[in-house]
């Protein structure tokens, strides 16, 4: 035992085996790998914006000398050039980082252009690299320009043969021009391309301004620039993205809705965002088509060609192509985002960077190109003056040189006596019996002469140039302009700067609907286009099929984006999108409220009001909502105070005990209100009367009642001299009368007579306000609806008993009416029937 510890102190000792703790070897050799990942593969250097794998394959192609004028060469000779020289990795990790460089889909400016099979924005995979062949593009020419006057830094590739650049001396903003992404460990980079018109205009402004805010550049550098174009929907995300170096840029396609010679509507897409394969956004719509998510769709055609980028959808007859449209900008590739994150090397660094960094980093990095190549041209020149001033010496003493170099016996010997006679350096003794007996004749002479002058000027600007920052940042600026005079182009993606976030009812058709709510709290919305319109005393047609003891209360005419206002017996708000209504069919229960909105159980819908918009803060400022109870307390509130939807809704008004909301009406403030009593009373007085109140208020007195069991049955707000009063009583009956057969009174009243109610007609059921221009629909408590037109009722008294509207089976009752808008283009036969009291009445049905 001794023995073994003694070994194994003497292995520790000798260095072949060192004890260590496996989870500290764990963290040392991830973080190792994880750092060589971030700096070696993944990320790119934030001053020529490229990742070692591309710098690599843009410095073997110029190794291998196939530039922009020169034949193309096989990629499989690029690729093993690079893959010896410079990166000893798989083959297809350098021939897809060559493709990509070559794609213009991919690249807003392609680096490398490729002849042969280079892929689609299908996704087709590349012809193998033996097919295809491949040049630098002249643009990459500009990345690569002076890289062989030391102005980058060079370090020894893997094998200590070779030296490579550690980065390029691009004369392009290549990070913002081309942008990158790569995910790393422990962090990724996404950063889109630029227009390079744009990325010149906002670098000059930084270099003519250090101070330059962020917004002052973002007037020259709009936004990303993708090369398949489309539109950048939103301006929000660009801004964050160039403040912080983080953001979402939301991308749509290019489509146009186009009328074709057959009638039928089409959607035409041009442009697609950045990096959505076309084959994959078709499929995937198709397949939504057919499991019924996007609807109006007939066909999807892929008409792209060499010419350019087409996509067809065709839209059935009955479909809206803008309502279509946004269904597709939600559900499919149409839309999509860019998630910009900034992420690039900084001095072997990653550092997240916003739109001014990256420029700085450009700027800084060419600043020390030219510093680095002034310096290498300084030397070169003054080296060349120097044999240049050798040449003039011994021209000057032409025919002591010659003597010289006659007598001596070796070229060592003639070199010596050069130096010491004529005080010259070893360079200029060397140059000298290198000359030609060419260059000793008269013009020679004055060349060389001319020469020298020449650099003796070239070395006094390059001296300029060292000393003074402003005229190096000149020579930056004019550079960057001659790059944009070649390369510039105009923008791509357009900006749409006022973009709202989507809303839901740019997927929703605006038609007309009718929604119809029952006792028992079930709702449901139908195309106002499914009921027919029917003749005074009709049976009418089943209107819903309710369970026993449910009938419908309220049926209420909309469009699909407005907003209703529920109000409950307790006095409580509710908000609903008329769009958010399920829909059901003329004859469907539809879906009880307290599953869509968070009624409580207990409480009963008895008002609503239609709202056109809750955003409009004139509209909201100049309408009020008008309250009244079944105890004849009356409420009025601007509408303001509920135009800020909650879940679980807001009190509307304080109802006291034993009473209940029974009305709710939408007015402008100068309105008249008319309240009638089951006991067949109505009073009539101005809305002024009434002053605004808090939501939480109970109320004043509006009418007084008859008796006790009496209560109120309805209200109406009046605002047209033109509109007539209908009341209806319960066993049918129904009459107008003019509204001036009302006269004004002070609000709290009795109230006069608005129908005589006798057994035969029932106790009143309902009031409303109409005209001419209107039908009317009425329920009764067994389901069965009929709509007929108020045209049809003649105005009567005051105090009749009016004539029958419907004619009710049995114990039947009518329920609720409402009226709705008359719908001009129905064709109407007639239809003799015979009514129940014997006589002849006409019915109207309309052919749908």
């Amino acid at each position: 035992m001794a023995e073994e510890t003694e070994n194994e102190n003497n292995l520790s000792a000798n260095g072949r085996i060192i004890p260590i703790n496996i989870e500290d070897q764990m963290k040392a050799a991830y973080i190792d790998y994880s750092m060589s990942v971030i700096v070696s593969r993944a990320l790119p250097d934030a001053r020529d914006g490229l990742k070692p794998v591309h710098r690599r394959v843009l410095y073997g192609m110029l190794d291998l000398g196939v530039t922009s004028g020169k034949p193309y060469k096989k990629s499989a000779r690029i690729v093993g050039d690079v893959l010896g020289k410079y990166h000893p990795h798989g083959d297809s990790s350098v021939y897809d980082a060559m493709v990509r460089l070559a794609q213009d889909w991919s690249m807003r400016y392609p680096l490398v252009d490729g002849q042969g099979n280079y892929g689609s924005i299908d996704g087709d995979p590349p012809a193998a690299m033996r097919y295809t062949e491949a040049r630098l593009k002249k643009i990459a020419e500009e990345m690569l320009s002076d890289i062989n006057k030391d102005t980058v830094d060079f370090k020894l590739n893997f094998d200590d043969s070779l030296e490579e650049p550690t980065v390029l001396p691009t004369r392009i903003p290549n990070l913002l021009v081309n942008g990158a992404s790569g995910i790393a460990v422990g962090m990724a980079t996404n950063m889109a391309p630029h227009n390079l018109s744009e990325v010149v205009d906002g670098t000059i402004a930084f270099i003519d301004n250090r101070e330059i805010e962020i917004s002052e550049l973002m007037q020259y550098i709009k936004g990303p620039d993708f090369p398949t174009g489309g539109i950048i929907y939103g301006y929000n995300g660009v801004k964050e993205a160039c403040e912080t170096g983080r953001g979402r840029v939301v991308m749509r396609a290019k489509a146009e809705i186009e009328t074709t010679k057959s009638g039928r509507e089409c959607i035409i897409v041009t442009e697609i965002p950045y990096q959505v394969n076309k084959a994959d956004m078709i499929k995937r719509t198709a397949e939504l088509v057919n499991e019924k998510k996007i609807e109006g769709i007939s066909e999807i055609r892929d008409e792209s060609d060499r010419e350019g980028f087409r996509v067809v959808y065709d839209i059935k007859r009955d479909a809206n192509a803008n309502v279509v449209l946004n269904n597709l900008y939600k559900y499919t590739a149409l839309q999509t985002s860019f998630s910009v994150n900034n992420i690039a090397l900084v001095k072997g660094r990653p550092m997240m960077m916003n739109l001014k960094d990256m420029i700085h980093e450009f700027v800084e990095h060419r600043h020390e190109v030219v510093i680095r190549r002034t310096k290498f041209e300084l030397a070169e020149a003054e080296k060349r003056a120097h044999i240049l001033e050798g040449y003039l010496i011994a021209l000057d003493h032409l025919d002591e040189v010659i003597k010289l170099i006659r007598a001596s016996e070796t070229p060592e010997d003639a070199r010596t006596g050069l130096m010491e006679r004529f005080a010259l350096s070893d360079l200029q003794a060397r140059a000298i019996l290198d000359m030609t007996l060419r260059r000793l004749t008269g013009l020679e002479r004055d060349k060389i002469k001319e020469e020298y002058n020449e650099l003796m000027k070239t070395i006094e600007y390059l001296k300029e140039v060292l000393s003074d920052e402003g005229l190096r940042m000149k020579i930056i600026k004019d550079e960057l302009l001659e790059i944009k005079d070649k390369y510039g182009d105009e923008r791509r993606s357009i900006i749409v700067h006022s973009a709202e976030d989507m809303r839901m009812e740019d997927f929703i058709d605006d038609e007309e609907i009718v929604i119809t709510i029952s006792h028992n709290s079930y709702v449901k919305r139908t195309p106002l286009s499914e009921y027919k319109r029917q003749g005074r005393g009709g049976r009418g047609s089943i209107g819903t099929n309710t369970r026993e003891e449910d009938f419908t209360e309220h049926i209420i005419t909309a469009s699909a984006h407005n907003y209703m206002l529920f109000f409950t017996e307790a006095g409580r708000c509710f908000w609903l999108r008329a769009f958010e209504i399920p829909e059901g069919s003329r004859t469907s229960r539809g879906r009880a409220l307290q599953n869509i909105i968070n009624i409580p159980k207990d409480e009963k819908i008895k008002a609503y009001i239609k709202v056109i918009n809750l955003k409009d803060q004139e509209y909201l400022e100049n309408n009020f909502i008008i309250m009244c109870t079944k105890k004849g307390t009356i409420k009025k509130t601007s509408l303001e105070a509920y135009s800020r939807p909650r879940a679980n809704g807001i009190n509307a008004i304080n109802i006291n005990e034993g009473d209940q909301l029974i009305e709710a009406c939408l007015t402008d403030g100068s309105s008249e209100i008319v309240m009638a009593l089951r006991s067949g009373r109505a009073i009539r007085f101005n809305e002024s009367t009434v002053r605004p109140m808090g939501r939480t208020a109970t109320g004043v007195r509006g009418i007084t009642l008859a008796h006790e069991k009496d209560e109120v049955v309805g209200m109406i707000s009046v605002n047209n001299p033109e509109v007539t009063v209908l009341v209806v009583s319960e066993k049918g009956y129904g009459k107008r009368t003019d509204i001036e057969d009302y006269r004004v009174t002070n609000r709290g009243g009795k109230g006069v007579k608005t129908i005589n109610v006798t057994d035969k007609t029932g106790e009143l059921v309902a009031i409303k306000d109409v005209t001419d221009s209107e039908d009317l629909m009425i329920i009764n408590k067994s389901g069965i609806v009929i709509r007929i037109g108020v045209a049809d009722l003649r105005v009567m008294g005051r105090a009749t008993q009016g004539v029958r509207l419907i004619n009710l089976k049995d114990n039947d009752e009518i329920a609720s009416i409402t009226k709705v808008e008359r719908e001009e283009e129905e064709e109407i036969t007639d239809i003799e029937t015979e009514g129940e009291d014997g006589e002849n009445t006409n019915i109207d049905t309309t052919e749908e």
